[in-house]
């Protein structure tokens, strides 16, 4: 199968610095700002976005990891197991405005696991949704509140999101 090209590497660059003015207008700044990046492209975005507003505001604001495996709806495990620290971030989280940054936003999901998550332990001012790509196919009621690229798809195509740090290109594609 072929693939077609949503993002190139200028186009991702580009995106993420729009994602991080909408972040800082949203929050009225960088005071009380987490980012929490759903793992694995989710944690990589968080940081390239974490470090675009460090160079718009030269704050660097506190970034961390959602690891949500425990927290799916879709592996037979209850929540009261899953660990404790599902995220690895240096600050707490309580009374911050956490901003959730993940890949793809597709059926609402993975979302649901990393809003479990946080919320099992926390309780954050409010807590807001970035995705570089919403290829719609909602199953629940989720919207980013930031997105990168609308691309409506079939159900039956994969998008796939391509970063430099684990995948040596940085590319959105359609396959």
């Amino acid at each position: 199968m072929s693939e077609r090209i949503i993002l190139d590497d200028a186009a991702i660059q580009r995106t993420i610095t729009r994602i991080a003015h909408e972040i800082l207008e949203y929050n009225k700044g960088t005071k009380d700002l987490v980012l929490l990046g759903i793992k694995t492209r989710g944690a990589f975005l968080a940081h390239r976005i974490q470090d675009k507003i460090n160079s718009i505001e030269q704050q660097l604001v506190p970034t961390g990891t959602i690891d949500i495996t425990h927290f799916r709806d879709d592996v037979d495990k209850v929540v009261q197991q899953a660990d404790q620290r599902a995220f690895d971030i240096n600050v707490d989280i309580n009374n911050k405005v956490v901003v959730i940054i993940d890949d793809v936003l597709y059926t609402g999901r993975t979302v649901r696991a990393s809003l479990d998550a946080i919320l099992l332990h926390t309780r954050p001012i409010k807590i807001g949704l970035a995705a570089l790509v919403d290829r719609g196919h909602r199953e629940l009621p989720i919207r980013a509140d930031f997105v990168g690229k609308n691309i409506p798809t079939a159900r039956d195509e994969s998008v796939s999101v391509y970063l430099e740090e684990i995948d040596d290109r940085n590319a959105v594609v359609i396959e």
